[in-house]
């Protein structure tokens, strides 16, 4: 018998290498020996006759207890036999060969027939597995342990020996599927359910993102086609990184080239809000503070006709009006110099006006003015180089108050002018806008702040609201005067408390 067996042994290696060589003639011959002999052959298309790549099968796992199935992923080849799957599933999951039952391709699929016979070509492709019960193909739990034991001497992969343990103690088909899938490693995407590996952060089929409370599990290893990934996605990270930091050198260089300008033109082609004309790009001007984009000629116009130190943003529409205020530089840029001048004595003009503490040059035609403070009584004209006496609202030269004062009472005889002086000064001291020293009797007016005033003659200080001498005869002593707080008292109910 064992001379049979090894002669039938070379004539089927023999007959396969004939196969292999398309060798018609010797074939026959040797199949023809094959068969007087009687011997059991299994003739396989071998394995590298096949496509090599792995192929992400889609299955639908299903028990008699549930009415849908739950979807998984398997790697698998396409000349994996049927029975080689029911292996790698035991060996993955815990599942036996004998619980599982495949359907592939709308019909049942054999130990013997390879995935590519049924239509498993390429990723994404659809099979379905029916989980048996241990009851229904009489599968006891020692019968199961035997063959762990066989496989464990033979030195075979053995199976998930906790998924074992636990499904041999399960009597729920249906908790088998469920513990099937969570045994599982990876997520399964919430959109199309293909199961991705743990550290994808989103679909590999439909993009979807991977849910938010899934963990990657800590003793998971990543294999090399993973590794390669994370490694891409952390070199595509790098690069986006760059890409954004260029991005963000680009406009900086953009900005500073635009601030370099003093007028920004408008980018696209706009139509003027004032006056309705198209206007390409460069024709125009974006406002800085806005953005609000007008034609030249109408910024112009409307920083000629402007009665305020401020030029608003001419934009308006029923619904709002924009109150930014153009840039001088903005301004110095749409005017001539002749126009620009003009602005900005306009400019000053109303600054002047507007002001309270302001003091107009009282030399003839000379525009100089000033904003003055309260201890300053004297204000030189850059202008003109005239020095004006704040308290006397007049100039005059190589002449003190006093002076000035009995001056003009002798010209206001025969001269118009100063007799016009003379009256103003007058009413100023009817209406209480002016008072006389009390020691020098020289004219004197308060310019603003508080009630403490000194005679810049004399240099009496003096109370103006009750218009007495802050302090009495002995110099510095509360026996005369205004006695401004002598036990806490004010002098007058008016008065603002600052000496």
């Amino acid at each position: 018998m064992s001379v049979v067996v090894s002669r039938s042994e070379e004539l089927a290696q023999s007959l396969s290498e004939a196969l292999s060589y398309g060798n018609q003639e010797e074939s026959q011959r040797l199949a023809q020996q094959l068969a007087a002999i009687g011997v059991p052959v299994c003739v396989r298309i071998h394995p590298e006759a096949f496509p090599q790549n792995q192929i992400r099968l889609k299955v639908g796992v299903e028990d008699a207890m549930q009415d849908s199935s739950i979807p998984v992923t398997l790697k698998v080849t396409a000349d994996m036999t049927l029975s080689e799957l029911k292996e790698k599933v035991n060996k993955d999951f815990g599942f036996h060969p004998l619980l599982q039952t495949w359907v592939i391709g709308k019909r049942l699929a054999r130990d013997h027939e390879t995935l590519y016979s049924h239509g498993v070509r390429k990723d994404g492709d659809l099979a379905y597995l029916y989980i048996r019960s241990a009851h229904k193909v009489q599968l006891s739990q020692e019968q199961q342990k035997q063959e762990e034991e066989n496989s464990r001497l033979d030195g075979k992969n053995l199976p998930n020996l906790q998924a074992v343990a636990l499904l041999s103690t399960a009597t729920d088909v249906g908790l088998w599927v469920t513990m099937f899938v969570l045994l599982q490693v990876g997520w399964s995407c919430p959109q199309c359910t293909f199961v991705n590996k743990p550290t994808r952060p989103g679909c590999e089929m439909c993009g979807a993102e991977r849910p938010a409370d899934y963990q990657v599990p800590e003793d998971y290893e990543a294999d090399a086609d993973e590794v390669r990934r994370l490694q891409q996605e952390a070199v595509a990270c790098l690069q986006y990184q760059q890409a954004l930091e260029d991005e963000r050198q680009k406009n900086f260089r953009s900005l500073i080239e635009t601030d370099g300008h003093n007028l920004v033109p408008n980018q696209e082609v706009i139509d003027c809000p004032v006056c309705y004309s198209t206007i390409v790009p460069g024709e125009g001007v974006t406002l800085r503070e806005c953005l609000h984009n007008f034609c030249k000629e109408c910024l112009k116009g409307t920083i000629n006709n402007s009665m305020d130190a401020e030029v608003a943003c001419p934009y308006m529409d029923d619904d709002y009006a924009c109150n930014c205020k153009l840039q001088d530089r903005e301004i110095k840029a749409l005017l001539s110099q002749e126009e620009y001048a003009k602005f900005l004595e306009l400019r000053l003009s109303i600054a002047e006006t507007r002001s309270e503490n302001s003091y107009h040059c009282k030399t003839l035609d000379c525009p100089g003015w000033c904003i003055f403070e309260d201890e300053v009584n004297e204000f030189e004209c850059q202008l003109c180089k005239e020095t004006n006496c704040l308290l006397c609202k007049a100039i005059h030269k190589n002449m003190n108050c006093k002076e000035y004062q009995d001056d003009l009472r002798v010209r206001a005889e025969n001269d118009t002018a100063a007799k016009q002086t003379t009256e103003m000064l007058n009413t100023m001291l009817q209406t209480g806008e002016a008072m006389h020293c009390p020691k020098c009797q020289i004219i004197v007016q308060k310019k603003d702040g508080c009630d403490w005033m000194c005679c810049v003659m004399c240099k009496t200080e003096i109370c103006w609201v009750t218009r007495q001498a802050r302090w009495g005869p002995k110099a510095r002593d509360t026996s005369g005067g205004c006695k401004c707080r002598v036990n806490g008292i004010l002098c007058h109910p008016n008065c603002q408390n600052c000496h």
